[in-house]
């Protein structure tokens, strides 16, 4: 993978300063300056990698428009998307947390209900908050066969067996040992969350049921399950 994890180039033109290698770094900061996406120096940053797979995580990229999507999807004839989805209640309140730790957003009342609607309803969070949409929109533009939904459960209940299934959509090798990270290597896990009161928790459970309803409809695997979770 590159020297930096989320490049965020074509959700914010990756105008984010970060540490890493320093000649990747200037290529990226060159390629931000211009004012506009540019596919094919984009494209360069992966050169060093010669006939090695690589690629881009960012998870702001489900909130990319179909013009993006298309355009990206049309140029690299050879992309290979993932999705990670994740149950929707689950997943707003780890992200919720996150703006509130790195003070992203304002501290709020985490008991308070109209706090958290007032968060919920924010554009961005919108967004991000629906993975059936996402996958709906992503879907429109990618081939089926390059196109894989996995789940935040399998990251959880079993990661090993979802990097293999990973790497044999990717076309790599299962079996290659790859770098030994330790399982507390995300050092996110460790960090403290909004608390999530019972009250808060079925709110949120009613405001994302539709939601559940329709991801254990159309994504199947894991996600058939998220409904039960909160007795629908």
């Amino acid at each position: 993978m590159p020297p930096v994890k989320e490049l965020h180039y074509f959700d914010q033109l990756s105008r984010v300063q970060r540490a890493a290698h320093r000649q990747f770094l200037e290529r990226l900061k060159s390629l931000s300056a211009e004012p506009g996406i540019d596919l094919k120096n984009y494209g360069r940053l992966f050169e060093s990698k010669a006939s090695l797979f690589s690629g881009d995580i960012s998870p702001n990229y489900s909130t990319l428009s179909n013009e993006v999507i298309r355009e990206t999807v049309g140029y690299f004839s050879n992309l290979k998307v993932i999705f990670l989805a994740r149950d929707p209640v689950e997943r707003v309140w780890s992200h919720l947390s996150m703006e509130v730790h790195y003070r992203q957003i304002e501290p709020f009342d985490a008991t308070d209900i109209s706090e958290v609607n007032r968060n919920l309803l924010r554009p961005g969070m919108v967004l991000r908050s629906y993975p059936s949409a996402v996958v709906a929109r992503w879907k429109r533009y990618v081939d089926p066969e390059r196109f894989r939904v996995y789940f935040f459960d399998d990251l959880q209940n079993n990661p090993a067996e979802l990097r293999r299934s990973i790497l044999r959509f990717l076309g790599a090798d299962p079996d290659k040992p790859g770098s030994r990270l330790s399982a507390d290597y995300n050092s996110w896990t460790r960090m403290e969350k909004l608390p999530l009161t019972n009250k808060v928790r079925s709110h949120l459970a009613r405001y994302f049921k539709k939601e559940l309803k329709t991801c254990a409809a159309r994504l199947g695997g894991p996600a058939r399950d998220w409904p039960a979770r909160y007795g629908f």
